[in-house]
């Protein structure tokens, strides 16, 4: 061994596998006018199973106010299943309606399962949500432009329709009425 090189007693650390934005950000669902990630997904993210991020949840439920987590009724899942594929109820699916983090929940859920996958996940998974947040701004000033735009256009439109009649009327002139020959009395 050289000499100034310290042995380390720890096992060389695996790169852990990085998840494209993307497929977070796919994961992520608006459901009550919020953005939320569902359980099993998050669970996914973070390297665990569902049953494990739904034990320590419940073992931590102080720690899940309702605007950190909250679990999804019947109607909801039903909706969210008709837009992304899941299993359907009686078919081998869930027992029990899923629960749907917030950002602060994903966060708090990442501290309660205390694995360096899911310390490090949930910094992607705050980005995700961050970059949907700003995509929601940027959309909603579009939206706002394009309202502008169309109260605009709205008189515009009355212009040109009456400046289009007015060309229309003198293409075609009125036929002029014939005159009589001759004097009159």
């Amino acid at each position: 061994m050289p000499t100034g090189e310290i042995m380390s007693s720890k096992k060389p650390e695996k790169p852990m596998a990085t998840v494209p934005m993307e497929k977070i950000e796919r994961s992520i669902h608006l459901v009550r006018g919020q953005k939320v990630i569902l359980a099993e997904d998050l669970a996914e993210l973070y390297g665990v199973v569902a049953w494990r991020l739904n034990e320590q949840v419940k073992r931590n439920q102080d720690r899940f106010p309702a605007d950190f987590m909250f679990q999804l009724t019947y109607p909801e899942v039903r909706a969210l299943t008709s837009q992304i594929a899941r299993s359907k109820p009686g078919r081998g699916g869930r027992r029990t309606l899923p629960y749907a983090f917030t950002e602060h929940g994903a966060i708090m859920a990442a501290m309660v399962l205390n694995s360096p996958r899911a310390v490090e996940m949930s910094v992607h998974v705050v980005r995700a949500f961050g970059r949907l947040r700003q995509m929601l701004a940027t959309h909603k000033e579009l939206a706002q432009k394009l309202a502008e735009l169309e109260l605009r256009l709205e008189g515009h439109d009355k212009a040109i329709h009456n400046l289009f009649e007015t060309i229309r009327r003198l293409m075609n002139p009125p036929e002029p009425k014939p005159r009589r020959i001759g004097f009159r009395s």
